[in-house]
């Protein structure tokens, strides 16, 4: 395979990128706390970036904290390299509304994908959950056309076991779909993580987040889904790169509804 060369000027596109989601984001409507907290974690990682810029085609992994918390994920994917862009308590739209600044501009050659359960903590329906993670597979493809997603399916954990009904709800609509496209993958860590109905002990002391015995489950489904096509999805990235310089990274497409 040939080198693949770039420009230096993505990394200060990423930062430039992500200050000027926040001018029109605070333009639409005021911040949460929740927001706030998240843009923060965004920002953040978008000044890293601009220091120190990650390889392209590598696996992003992208969603709320059982990612960020991820603290062996390079270990535990390798030889598979990885990018870690968990982020707070966030929801799907969060990740859609800062994909320009998390996802897209590291042009991965596929994204591990786990959000959704803070959405139905939070009270919103099945319907709205997925219909949030509709518009986040239009975003990526817009943005980055065919690379998969693989889509984690949302844990049983205690605390939150009385949302189960609705848990399974999200994860069989998002079979579903999986079934019907070719650039979704679903992955269930809900069955290996139930033991005779019940949440197995894989949790700390918050009954919410996963020890590592947690992190070994999902390390094994992951895996097991990633493999198989790590080759070939390694590949079409290094030929789209090589096709799309990546100072083009600058005029990414926006979304409309993101604009004031």
């Amino acid at each position: 395979m040939r080198a693949l060369r770039f420009t230096q000027a993505a990394p200060a596109c990423v930062l430039n990128l992500f200050i000027a989601g926040c001018a029109e984001l605070h333009g639409a409507e005021p911040d949460t706390a929740l927001d706030a907290q998240l843009r923060t974690e965004v920002e953040l990682f978008a000044r890293t970036d601009d220091v120190s810029f990650p390889a392209p085609c590598q696996v992003l992994f992208v969603g709320s904290s059982s990612i960020r918390m991820w603290n062996t994920l390079s270990q535990d994917m390798a030889p598979l390299p990885v990018i870690n862009r968990g982020f707070g308590a966030s929801h799907i739209e969060h990740v859609t509304r800062w994909f320009e600044q998390l996802v897209a501009p590291h042009r991965p050659r596929s994204i591990v994908f786990y959000a959704r359960e803070n959405d139905v903590a939070a009270g919103k329906s099945s319907s709205s959950v997925i219909a949030d993670f509709d518009a986040f597979m239009e975003r990526k493809r817009t943005a980055l056309g065919d690379v998969p997603v693989y889509f984690i399916s949302l844990k049983p954990s205690r605390l939150r076991f009385e949302q189960l009904r609705r848990q399974s709800q999200v994860n069989a609509a998002i079979r579903m779909r999986a079934a019907k496209r070719a650039d979704l993958y679903y992955m269930d860590v809900a069955s290996p993580m139930l033991q005779n109905g019940e949440p197995r002990d894989l949790f700390t002391a918050d009954n919410l987040h996963m020890t590592r015995d947690g992190y070994v489950i999902w390390t094994q489904v992951v895996r097991a889904a990633l493999l198989p096509n790590a080759e070939s999805e390694a590949r079409n990235c290094a030929t789209t790169l090589s096709a799309r310089p990546r100072a083009s990274l600058c005029c990414l497409p926006r979304d409309p509804r993101l604009d004031p």
